[in-house]
């Protein structure tokens, strides 16, 4: 699938100019100081909602019945999976499972996007041994004191 970039405001001038490129692509609005925004047809857009959804269930079928081979394929495609305990790689596998068929069947994935951005730091931090010790503990107290804001305007 290809994708046409237009501004924003151009669209606005004249949408009658940039709606025909949907025809045989998707189309990016980019705007300034927002995030961009993109149109699509509804026929192009309800098949990729229909093939994510029959691929995370699928997906979630194989990790149940095989949690091996699922782990390997997501492995595959997420090679920083090497990087955690094997105990946290399993909930990390699970996690972003149950957390694709949820986006998958309600087309809200930003919160399978912020835990695979989430699990991909908590798998950098397990990466350096002497970071990953360091934030295992044990801590020294509860750290330093810090006066209230405010305390001292007087």
């Amino acid at each position: 699938m290809s994708v046409q970039s237009f501004s924003y405001s151009a669209f606005l001038r004249g949408p009658s100019q940039i709606l025909p490129s949907l025809t045989d692509a998707d189309v990016i609005l980019e705007r300034r100081d927002e995030e961009n925004l993109i149109l699509t047809r509804a026929e192009r857009f309800d098949a990729a909602a229909t093939g994510l959804r029959f691929a995370a269930r699928s997906l979630a079928i194989l990790a149940r019945r095989h949690r091996e081979l699922a782990e390997e394929a997501l492995a595959e495609e997420l090679p920083w999976l090497t990087w955690l305990p094997a105990e946290e790689r399993l909930t990390c596998v699970r996690e972003l499972l149950a957390d694709l068929m949820a986006g998958a069947d309600t087309g809200l994935l930003v919160p399978f996007a912020r835990n695979l951005a989430s699990w991909r730091s908590t798998a950098e931090a397990w990466s350096d041994p002497q970071l990953a010790r360091e934030l295992q503990g044990p801590f020294d107290g509860d750290g330093p004191a810090i006066e209230r804001p405010g305390e001292n305007l007087a």
